[in-house]
């Protein structure tokens, strides 16, 4: 039996997927009440070690936010956009 037959094959792995590194509304809820700032960009979640240098983030709807903050990260779930904007911060792609 040829070698191509007898080798498993497996699933497909879409070369041009983004992986984004997920975070939630209560992380940034607790990382505003640790350090005390209002806005929460890629560096102070680098800095906090939430995430890795060459990492994507996405914020997701867990949790809820108690003040206004202005988010600044690569991508937002709907609701979690929804969210920020009602507690009257701002939710800005960079």
């Amino acid at each position: 039996m040829p070698l191509q037959r007898r080798v498993p094959k497996f699933g497909f792995k879409n070369p041009s997927r983004i992986a984004f590194k997920p975070i939630n509304l209560d992380t940034v809820q607790a990382l505003a009440e640790k350090t005390g700032t209002t806005v929460i960009n890629r560096d102070l979640l680098l800095a906090n070690g939430l995430i890795g240098k060459n990492d994507k983030v996405k914020i997701l709807s867990r949790g809820e936010l108690t003040a206004a903050y202005e988010v600044s990260d690569d991508a937002f779930s709907a609701k979690a956009a929804e969210a920020i904007e009602k507690a009257g911060g701002k939710a800005v792609k960079a």
